[in-house]
């Protein structure tokens, strides 16, 4: 009974609602598969060294345990030591980390403020202060639990001294055999971190700012003010730039990583909400701003914009997978059970276009075959994510959460 009533006007109509809920999911996954497709050439060398004085800002919140090993790593850079000044900004803190940082020799910038808390207030601060100070061309973003790669600032430098603005490094996982949990963000960190960013500078477009490796010449901050106080203040800085007609290169060869929480516990999933939250927050603000600059913007400033508005619009990878298998799905047992045929097509394309991302993720992994073996635990994760979320407090007043990490080597 059913199968005849399908293979009519009911099954046409049914498979017609699912084309239609289809539709912004065929766009998210064409927009991922697109950048994944631009992202298939190698990236570019930077050339020589350009000597930008740079101010390296390393933003701190009770950093004293692992403090130390990212100032260690900043000084083993092979840029010339006379072009550059590690600037630990203690913020509000209440251990050891302006002491350690002062014995490690490294200038200290010391901001208490009961009212003005969290990452986007201490790099303002910073900011304001190297300004300021006028000796630097530029800063760059270093986070206090990264180990940055020895040619990570003569990168940034050179992509600096060609003229843009402001540059994005590439931002991996230090910790990514730590467990399941970090070997799968090592992997999710290349998806969204290295496949987006090489496809967008491959495009002409702007990579984003990623908050840790970022690097901003005073002449950006000028023209820019910097006043991105969120959760993800990365990310609403990236967008007041593009809005700006400001784009971020993005510079492969240069290179920081970070640790993660190892485990699935409320570190890991307050840290999770924090940027899901930080995100729709964003969301709702900026989408009717960067679709009014693409409607009337010239065509450099559209480009930006409307890839600006298409990241923000492009729900997280979890989610567009669940929408994309539920969906062919539903279009699969309607087809079953008597239902046209053609309903199926714009959710085979948008699991095709997964596929392209998701292997092109692994190409540009460390280890591909640990990103393979990583895939294997993205069912678990998917569940993790779906059973509870947390930690939505701190994102909404955008304060300094520090998230457990890994011991630090």
């Amino acid at each position: 009974m059913l199968g005849d009533v399908l293979r009519g006007a009911s099954g046409e109509a049914v498979q017609l609602a699912l084309v239609v809920a289809s539709l912004p999911v065929v766009l998210m996954t064409g927009y991922l598969a697109r950048l994944a497709l631009a992202a298939r050439h190698p990236p570019a060398t930077s050339g020589e060294t350009h000597a930008v004085r740079l101010d390296v800002i390393v933003p701190a919140h009770n950093e004293a345990a692992g403090l130390l090993a990212t100032l260690e790593s900043l000084a083993a850079s092979d840029y010339p030591p006379d072009a550059f000044r590690v600037v630990v900004v203690a913020d509000n803190c209440t251990d050891e980390t302006a002491t350690i940082a002062r014995e490690a020799g490294v200038i200290v910038l010391e901001r208490q403020h009961a009212d003005e808390r969290g990452k986007g207030y201490a790099l303002r601060h910073a900011f304001r202060w190297s300004r300021q100070e006028g000796w630097a061309q530029a800063v760059v973003v270093i986070d206090a639990d990264t180990t940055v790669a020895a040619s990570t600032l003569r990168e940034l430098a050179a992509r600096l001294a060609a003229g843009e603005g402001a540059v994005q490094a590439d931002y991996r996982v230090r910790n990514s055999d730590a467990s399941w949990r970090t070997r799968l963000l090592e992997l999710a960190f290349t998806l969204h971190h290295t496949v987006r960013s090489l496809g967008r500078e491959r495009l002409g477009w702007s990579c984003g700012l990623r908050g840790n490796g970022m690097a901003l010449s005073h002449a950006t901050l000028e023209r820019a003010p910097y006043e991105a106080f969120s959760i993800v203040e990365d990310l609403e800085y990236g967008i007041v730039l593009g809005l700006a007609g400001i784009r971020v290169s993005y510079a492969a060869r240069a290179e920081v990583r970070g640790d993660m929480p190892t485990g699935g516990g409320a570190d890991a999933r307050g840290q999770r909400a924090r940027w899901e939250v930080g995100r729709r927050t964003l969301r709702h603000r900026f989408t009717p701003i960067l679709w009014r600059s693409w409607h009337d913007g010239r065509l450099t400033h559209r480009k930006l914009c409307g890839d600006l508005l298409a990241d923000l619009l492009t729900l997280p990878l979890v989610t567009v997978t669940v929408l994309t298998v539920l969906g062919g799905l539903a279009a699969t047992a309607a087809w079953l059970v008597g239902a046209p045929s053609w309903g199926l097509t714009p959710w085979a394309i948008s699991l095709g276009a997964l596929l392209v991302y998701l292997v092109q993720g692994v190409r540009l992994s460390a280890s591909p075959a640990a990103a393979l073996r990583a895939l294997l635990a993205a069912p678990i994760f998917i569940g993790w994510k779906l059973v509870g979320r947390g930690g939505a407090t701190e994102a909404q007043r955008g304060e300094w959460v520090r998230t457990a990490r890994a011991a630090q080597p």
